[in-house]
């Protein structure tokens, strides 16, 4: 595995040659001032966070005087928006915003963590209330969170908290602002009017006529197909999908003898779930040892010790622990500043899932390998009648024991073997024997052979 996240490391870098970190906007040939501009125009999410890190960090290689965030977005992850207002809040390097028409949401707790706040006509700005999926709002708990996170940024940046808070909590009242029962959002004109914006601008050229700064040279943000392909991959989507054919490969894997492609399919999905999180800082060594070591303990448990038990519980915790730990901001065991919902977050994304990938697989299961429910052949599905020529024991199979041949199949530990040119079904009495192994019948039970390596 670790040798695997090497060789991708490798591949994202040289991806990473072939793209420009920055392009210069304009020509001015004597700059007084270099102003950093990326752009924030999609939902709010761990991409976004992976180039808000890349920015700042350029930004200060080329010590510049400002960052400048272009911003048009309906919110996202409150998550990833509280790491980029946190970051902006400690920046060294004042940060302004533009918002290019939206700034919902966690766009507005990103905005109001700015120095400088720019809108163009038609513009708004708020409407932060934490919701679901469906959009409905969250319970009050997490509504608490982002009434003082709001409050607490504003503070920071010299602007009214209540306001901040109002555009969380629908029952804040603040006379001349808002009346109860209405969410504060805010147009450029009533943005302007109560601080939330220093002035209102077209385009990025005004901002800088604006603030006397024309004579600035302003670098955007170019993304290299690497940060393109950790964008991609460290989305929460794309995270749950990959976690499903890892855990599905694994599955099929067992289904079936021999080395084949599932395993490869799950081994694939593995490094790709890891390297963009170990590349992005996410993922540390002993986060991706977990899940290995899980693994290994399930592998154990299923073919090694009888029944399901210590080992096997054992690694499917350890196996989602790993996964979980890898897509959470941690510092070794070492959690200050991890939030709870982030956790929750990506324990529910690998339980989810897992869930998934283990009802698909079942019932993919029963069509590529034949039974007719779910559970397959744990239950019987039709009767044997002694006058179709059924018997409790089989004297031909009970002639077996004691007889030598070879494994048809793999035994996992049941299988098929083949004696003197007759194949039977049988079971392995105690681990799993290779196909072509040379076996010996021990006895007949519960109508199968019973079988060990010669």
């Amino acid at each position: 595995m670790k040798k695997s996240l090497n060789i991708i490391m490798l591949a994202l870098f040289l991806l990473n040659l072939t793209g420009l970190s920055a392009q210069n906007l304009n020509d001015n040939s004597n700059p007084s001032g270099l102003i950093y501009k990326f752009d924030i125009k999609q939902e709010i999410a761990p991409p976004v966070w992976h180039n808000t890190k890349k920015a700042f960090r350029e930004a200060k290689e080329l010590n510049a005087d400002i960052i400048l965030i272009h911003m048009n977005t309906y919110g996202g992850m409150v998550e990833t928006a509280d790491s980029i207002r946190t970051a902006i809040l400690q920046s060294k390097i004042p940060v302004w915003v533009f918002i290019d028409n939206n700034a919902a949401s966690a766009g507005a707790l990103i905005s109001i963590a700015c120095d400088s706040i720019y809108m163009r006509s038609g513009a708004n700005i708020g409407a932060a209330t934490v919701v679901d999926q469906t959009g409905k709002p969250m319970p009050d708990k997490y509504q608490s969170y982002m009434r003082s996170t709001m409050r607490s940024t504003a503070e920071a940046t010299g602007r009214d908290p209540d306001i901040a808070q109002g555009m969380v909590d629908p029952r804040v009242y603040i006379e001349g602002v808002t009346d109860t029962g209405q969410v504060i959002t805010f147009t450029t004109t009533e943005a302007i009017r109560y601080k939330f914006c220093n002035a209102q601008a077209e385009s990025i050229e005004e901002i800088l006529k604006i603030t006397g700064k024309q004579d600035f040279k302003v670098v955007e943000q170019q993304l290299s197909a690497t940060d393109k392909i950790i964008g991609f991959l460290t989305k929460p989507m794309i995270s749950g999908l990959l976690i499903m054919i890892i855990i599905g490969g694994i599955y099929f894997e067992l289904q079936t003898p021999g080395i084949g492609f599932p395993l490869a399919a799950a081994a694939t999905a593995a490094m790709l779930y890891f390297a963009p999180l170990y590349i992005e800082g996410l993922a540390a060594h002993w986060e991706i040892l977990v899940f290995i070591i899980g693994l290994i303990l399930l592998m154990v448990e299923l073919f090694a010790i009888p029944g399901f038990g210590v080992a096997g519980i054992s690694g499917i915790i350890l196996m989602v622990t790993g996964l979980t730990l890898s897509m959470i901001d941690n510092i070794g065991f070492d959690f200050t500043g991890v939030r709870l919902n982030g956790v929750i977050q990506a324990f529910f994304i690998v339980i989810i899932a897992s869930f998934f990938s283990l009802i698909g697989s079942f019932f993919l299961t029963r069509k590529l390998f034949g039974g007719h429910t779910m559970f397959g052949d744990l239950a019987l599905l039709s009767t044997q009648q002694t006058t179709e020529g059924y018997v409790s024991a089989d004297a031909h199979y009970m002639e077996m024991k004691g007889k030598t041949g070879t494994a048809f199949t793999m035994l996992r530990p049941a299988g098929k073997i083949d004696i003197e040119g007759q194949i039977f079904d049988a079971v392995a009495e105690a681990g799993f024997i290779e196909k072509g192994e040379a076996i010996r019948v021990v006895k007949y039970e519960n109508a199968q052979l019973i079988v060990r390596k010669a």
